[in-house]
């Protein structure tokens, strides 16, 4: 028998249906086929493009698909029922960090460079802008600026929120904020039905190339090294299927390391951009790909510095962001928004491959301009990459409701919890 016969014969299931949306960070899944990953662990895996998060999740939650390429915010939004779903889901590995970006159209850059002639991209200079130039339009009965976001509950919505806050702006009042999937980002630009978005490559450098968008802000700038996408299941199928998932995510691991040699980056690009993934030119998905992240530059990260690693801690930075915005009460418990990045199988792939992995599932954010090192299990490091704010607060997941004071939010949240998931 074969080594990936005797593989096969121990995993649950041998046959996977994963989704993703299109976007260059779902290529731990392409690379993963297409170099040989999957199979080599005995699996067969389908993917399926859908043209929106409502709709992978939807078809997660239903058991249509096995998993997927997700927002790491999804799992943590079922996690208190948000979008209509009570389906428990469980983020086992992340897939990237960074790759987001900040857009506006053209007209609203030189309507903000008129404001004040020392914007530029990359710092608060543009929100503060954005102050004056929403207050403006107010007062002359113009319509405020609308931005696009992927999702109600996404990196994306949380992190224009916080770099929009940052600034002066509040969200709520002096912008428009609306969904618009991925692929519709450049043609509502291009249609003046909004002046900017957030979103992940390589739809931010294809509106630069385009002529029609100017990126504004990187999602590095906004918050070093952010979790963007997980692998998504729900906690039923990793309960039943744990030897499959273990191989999953061996899979997975060893296409972000792939992803990481700067050599690999151009091929990659090519299966990318094929009409069935993004169907964009190769040169766009190239752009995106070029920056090998070196923890301090904003490149997309698949493996460095622990990229793939769960930390259960970015759970509850994701609930700190829902309950700054209304989109849960302070009466939950943090220690649920913890608990569905679950490390315990990423664990155990990673130590199938020999992969250093951290010491704890929960780490302090904001407090590194430069890649820095950590505790590994077997009692040495393992280099993370910087995580500063762009606002220079510090996120102590032992310290939430401090955190969420920071904010205006009432201490009347489960601090007790929060600090209980913290320490365990």
């Amino acid at each position: 028998m074969t080594d990936i016969a005797a593989r096969a014969g121990t995993l649950e299931k041998t046959e996977l249906t994963l989704g993703f949306v299109p976007l260059v960070d779902a290529a731990p899944l392409v690379v993963a086929r297409e170099k040989g990953f999957f199979a080599a662990e005995g699996l067969s895996v389908r993917l399926v493009r859908e043209a929106s998060w409502a709709a992978l999740r939807d078809r997660v939650c239903s058991g249509v698909f096995d998993g997927g390429h997700m927002l790491a915010a999804i799992p943590v939004a079922n996690a208190f029922a948000l979008g209509g779903w009570r389906v428990p889901l469980v983020a086992p590995m992340a897939l990237n960090l960074n790759g987001n970006a900040v857009t506006l159209s053209v007209s609203l850059w030189d309507e903000l460079a008129a404001e004040d002639s020392s914007v530029r991209a990359g710092d608060l200079s543009v929100p503060r802008a954005l102050v004056r130039l929403a207050r403006h339009r107010r007062a002359a009965g113009r319509p405020l600026p609308r931005f696009g976001v992927v999702f109600p509950h996404s990196s994306h919505n949380y992190l224009l929120r916080y770099w929009l806050a940052a600034g002066g702006i509040d969200p709520d009042r002096d912008v428009r904020l609306e969904v618009v999937p991925p692929p519709q980002m450049i043609a509502y630009l291009t249609a003046g039905r909004i002046d900017g978005y957030c979103v992940g490559a390589p739809w931010s450098e294809l509106a630069e190339a385009h002529g029609v968008g100017r990126i504004a802000a990187l999602g590095h700038d906004i918050w070093n090294n952010t979790l963007d996408k997980v692998l998504g299941v729900t906690a039923a199928w990793a309960a039943r299927r744990p030897a499959t998932l273990r191989a999953l995510l061996r899979a997975l691991l060893r296409a972000g390391a792939w992803l990481d040699h700067p050599a690999n980056r151009a091929e990659a690009a090519y299966w990318m951009a094929r009409p069935e993934i993004l169907h964009v030119p190769e040169a766009v998905v190239d752009r995106a790909l070029r920056d090998v992240g070196d923890g301090t530059s904003g490149g997309l990260l698949f493996h460095r510095h622990a990229a793939t690693f769960p930390w259960a801690s970015r759970g509850l930075w994701t609930l700190s962001q829902m309950q700054r915005w209304g989109q849960v009460g302070a009466g939950v418990a943090p220690a649920a928004a913890a608990s569905v990045y679950d490390s315990t199988i990423y664990r155990l792939a990673a130590a199938d491959l020999g992969l250093p992995i951290p010491a704890v599932d929960f780490k302090r954010d904001g407090e590194h301009a430069e890649p820095w090192s950590a505790a590994a299990v077997d009692g040495g490091a393992i280099m993370l990459g910087a995580d500063r704010f762009c606002d220079g607060r510090i996120f102590d997941p032992a310290q939430f409701d401090a955190y969420l004071a920071g904010f205006g939010i009432g201490k009347d949240v489960n601090s007790a919890s929060a600090r209980e998931a913290a320490s365990s």
